[in-house]
């Protein structure tokens, strides 16, 4: 998370000193939300998304706050790989008070159909734990692996994301699948856009059902930086009652490696090189 903050200081104080001709890179921020966007992270940049959350009444705790940290790297124009952490939780009213490190995720996502030059995009994604904590979960609980579904279009002005999520839920000998959906809507107002969603998580382990929704804002200071908040109410009664969080999302400026430059080997325009090459292979 440090590290991260670190990153992001250095490159914005750079870039206020050292003026481009170079047109800006916007950022894909996941967060605020829970729904992903099926929409990928531009090729070769590296995104940021750190955020706080404080929650009250649930399961496993009476009030817990935590920082959290997410990573991005697309590497195709259909391939993005990602490694999620909560570098820091601290909860009261739980078997596990003091303040220590959440657990770590790893994972890829691969558009299916769609993609930059289309508003409807399905993605799938896999993801699986690296480091698993003691720290008190939310009332979605914790995974070992787990796959989604996403969708995002666009329709009349409406951005949508869904995603229908399968996840693996243990505790020894117990192991149990989850199933869990969530619908967000985002709508953009100039440099602000505000977003309302609506969730639900199976919880196996105790025979019960999360749903809640959530309400955020998020404002573009930049293409590649974006800041947001809001909070999430729980439904039901083994739903988290409260949550309230805040973030920011930063995409580096600055490419990783450089643009693979496509040969004019035929008659068609440079850079159009069929479509299989424009939508699999690497920039």
């Amino acid at each position: 998370m440090m590290f991260a903050l670190a990153v992001i200081a250095l490159h914005v104080r750079g870039a206020a000193q050292t003026p481009t001709n170079d047109p800006p890179i916007a950022a894909n921020p996941g967060r605020p939300t829970i729904s992903t966007p099926a929409t990928l992270t531009p090729v070769g940049y590296l995104q940021f998304e750190n955020g706080f959350l404080y929650a009250t009444e649930s399961g496993e705790f009476s009030t817990r706050k935590g920082v959290n940290q997410v990573t991005k790297l697309a590497v195709m124009p259909r391939i993005e790989f990602l490694l999620q952490s909560e570098p820091l939780i601290g909860s009261h009213g739980s078997a596990h008070m003091a303040n220590r490190p959440g657990e770590v995720f790893a994972g890829v996502q691969g558009v299916i159909f769609g993609g930059d030059q289309q508003r409807l995009t399905i993605a799938a994604s896999y993801i699986r734990r690296l480091h698993q904590s003691p720290a008190p979960e939310l009332d979605s609980g914790t995974f070992r692996q787990g796959a989604l579904l996403l969708i995002s279009d666009e329709f009349r002005n409406i951005h949508v994301d869904a995603n229908a999520i399968l996840s693996e839920q243990v505790k020894e000998p117990a192991r149990r699948g989850q199933f869990g959906q969530t619908l967000s809507l985002s709508r953009v107002y100039g440099k602000t856009t505000l977003s309302g969603e609506i969730w639900h998580f199976t919880q196996p382990l105790i025979h019960e059902n999360a749903v809640g929704n959530l309400w955020a804002a998020s404002y573009q200071v930049k293409p590649n930086l974006i800041v947001d908040a809001g909070f999430g109410h729980g439904f039901t009664n083994s739903s988290t009652k409260w949550e309230s969080f805040a973030g920011v999302t930063y995409l580096l400026p600055h490419r990783l490696w450089k643009a693979r430059t496509a040969r004019n080997t035929t008659n068609t325009p440079l850079g159009m090189t069929g479509n299989f090459c424009s939508r699999f292979c690497s920039e």
